[in-house]
């Protein structure tokens, strides 16, 4: 199949980088368009010489010359066209972006990481909402063995969506229980890491923290990439419970949770998987191989292609 894929492939560790690498490994031809930079007219041209379009189109940016609304309304009904993103909308600013770009109208297909979300272009479109959890890129799912140096870690940032105020108390309780045991690694602590680097992080540490934008912390089916990004690279993850992650993994045994916004459950938890090494690194191996076997971008890709 020959697939035009626009988004922003300005970095290699950017999902639309990882999205492409998955189609070409099962077998398809894929040209790239880097967002915000090819011109309207000539994402048209490219389509409607392919078999599908995919964009993944992110809040704020613009297709020159000509919108990419109207690229879709000049590809409708002569190329399948589709989206496959890992963000939240309901609940946060963006929800907006719903009603004020004809994107979310337009669009063959929406692929999204928010069951509630495509629900909702079911009841109130003509797009084909469908949900379908994130994943980590096959090539990235390897383990590394090394030496426990690291009790308890948080990647990711400390400022996230003003909506969320539970990650800065999460990363400020982590620090203020555990001190010199507790490492914060995202663009607001020790760093950004990526690749082999992050790999090796995951294998050299006891215990990840998790966290998923959650509203009220109740929010159902909505999970972050980290989920599959932690345990694909070999990581311990100890994750909030958010409803429907036991339809991914086996909890108490592939994944260990515990209840979002308590912080009594969640020391008792790290408190328990720091002494019980054994135990631990069982929950770790499980996880891994579930999530290579089930939660790689491959797995998406090849439900996307099947379900279009």
């Amino acid at each position: 199949m020959k697939i035009v894929f626009l988004g922003n492939f300005g970095v290699s560790y950017s999902s639309e980088n990882h999205h492409v690498k998955t189609l070409e490994s099962l077998g398809h031809e894929v040209i790239k368009l880097q967002e915000g930079k090819v011109d309207g007219n000539e994402i048209v041209r490219q389509a409607l010489a392919s078999n599908l379009f995919v964009v993944v189109h992110t809040h704020g940016w613009v297709t020159p010359i000509l919108p990419l609304s109207d690229v879709l309304r000049l590809l409708k009904g002569k190329v399948t066209t589709l989206t496959y993103h890992l963000d939240l909308w309901f609940g946060i600013e963006r929800q907006k972006d719903l009603e004020t770009d004809d994107f979310y109208k337009l669009i063959d297909h929406f692929f999204c990481t928010d069951k509630l979300m495509a629900d909702w272009f079911n009841d109130n479109t003509k797009v084909k909402g469908h949900f379908l959890p994130a994943g980590v890129y096959h090539e990235e799912t390897y383990l590394v063995d090394l030496p426990k140096t690291n009790d308890v870690i948080f990647v990711g940032s400390k400022s996230y969506h003003q909506e969320w105020k539970w990650r800065p108390q999460l990363i400020d309780w982590l620090s203020q229980t555990y001190g010199d045991k507790f490492k914060h690694y995202g663009n607001d602590g020790l760093g950004v890491v990526r690749g082999d680097e992050l790999n090796r992080l995951y294998a050299s540490t006891k215990i990840v923290v998790g966290d998923t934008l959650c509203l009220n912390f109740n929010y159902p089916y909505y999970l972050s990439d980290r989920v599959f990004e932690t345990t694909g690279r070999g990581g311990f993850l100890l994750m909030p419970y958010i409803k429907g992650i036991e339809d991914l993994f086996e909890v108490g045994k592939e994944i260990i949770t515990f209840k979002f916004g308590d912080f009594k459950d969640l020391k008792k938890k790290i408190d328990y998987y720091l002494e019980h090494d054994e135990e631990r690194e069982k929950i770790r191996i499980a996880g891994f191989e579930r999530t290579k076997k089930d939660h790689t971008y491959k797995n998406r890709w090849i439900k996307i292609l099947e379900t279009i």
